[in-house]
C-alpha cells in the first residue's frame, strides 16, 4: 500500500439535480456522509438544485475553511452514502485543488482519493 497520504476535504456541491418531483420529498437534498476505511465523516451542503428550487451558497473553499481536512492515503477509495428513497437520479461530484476544478465521475457512489498530496475540496 502507497504510504503518501493527501488531505481532503468533501464537499458536494451543485450536488443533486432533479428537474421535476419524481416522488423526491423534502425542501432540500438528503444528508450525505463519505465514507472511508469503514469511518464516517459528514459533508456540508453546497449550492444544489432540488424539486425545482435551487440554493446557491459561497464557494467550496470559504464554506469548508473552518472545517479540519480529512486525511487519506493517495488513491484510497471513498464512497458517498446517503439514507434515503428513493435515490437521486443525478449527482455530481467536483473536486477543487489550487484553484483547479474537475469533475469526478463517481462509479457506484464511490471514487477514489487524488494520488498527489495536497488539500482538494
Amino acid at each position: 500500500m502507497r504510504k503518501t497520504t493527501g488531505f481532503i476535504v468533501i464537499l458536494l456541491s451543485v450536488f443533486i439535480f432533479s428537474s421535476c418531483n419524481n416522488g423526491l420529498s423534502g425542501s432540500k437534498p438528503p444528508v450525505v456522509s463519505i465514507k472511508i476505511d469503514n469511518k464516517e465523516y459528514d459533508t456540508r451542503l453546497g449550492t444544489y438544485c432540488w424539486n425545482g428550487n435551487c440554493v446557491d451558497t459561497v464557494g467550496p473553499v470559504e464554506l469548508l475553511k473552518e472545517k479540519a481536512p480529512v486525511q487519506v492515503h493517495a488513491g484510497e477509495q471513498i464512497t458517498l452514502e446517503m439514507e434515503y428513497t428513493p435515490k437521486p437520479n443525478e449527482i455530481y461530484l467536483s473536486q477543487i485543488n489550487n484553484g483547479s476544478e474537475t469533475e469526478i465521475k463517481l462509479n457506484h457512489n464511490q471514487f477514489r482519493a487524488p494520488d498527489k498530496k495536497g488539500t482538494y475540496f
